[in-house]
């Protein structure tokens, strides 16, 4: 794990140096609680988030663009996350369109995973992505497209509303 200041300078090279040593890079954190969580500033520093790193996590949930808004990313995703005390991931569109945080990009240009257990929701499965994480055990997809790449890829596919089946995941936890 790499700490640095927040500044503009650390976030363009300490990303690269953690790439380099492979080791995870979290930004912005304010306390460390535990050897792999953190808390850290999000939304301009309106709240504060509390960052498991995804290294040692046996199950991984991200979200992708199918989420809408970072309100529902949060809503969705997280309390799933939560209740299987699961890392919690991101596709780049997600990121990208600010549903989510940096440092949750599963991806070529994210993270590279391999945990138990991956669950993908709402992501399509472009090529950028599957490159993070097809190395996982299991690979769980929701999406509501029944050709979405991650299918082809996925160990356990749910065609369908993540929206209506995220929820009753929840529920059966």
């Amino acid at each position: 794990m790499i700490n640095a200041p927040a500044t503009a300078w650390a976030k363009n090279v300490m990303p690269r140096v953690a790439a380099l040593l492979d080791v995870a890079q979290v930004s912005e954190i304010i306390e460390v609680v535990s050897a792999d969580t953190f808390k850290r500033t999000i939304y301009a520093v309106d709240a504060i988030q509390t960052v498991r790193s995804t290294d040692a996590k046996k199950v991984i949930i991200s979200g992708g663009r199918a989420l809408g808004s970072a309100d529902k990313f949060k809503e969705v995703i997280l309390p799933v996350g939560d209740k299987l005390g699961a890392a919690v991931g991101a596709a780049r569109a997600a990121v990208d369109a600010g549903y989510a945080a940096n440092d949750w990009q599963v991806g070529q240009t994210g993270k590279v995973v391999a945990p138990q257990l991956y669950i993908a929701a709402g992501i399509s499965g472009a090529i950028q992505h599957l490159a993070g994480m097809t190395n996982s055990k299991v690979i769980g997809a929701i999406n509501k497209d029944d050709e979405a790449p991650i299918f082809q890829v996925a160990d356990y596919c749910i065609v369908g509303d993540l929206f209506e089946i995220v929820p009753q995941l929840e529920k059966m936890v």
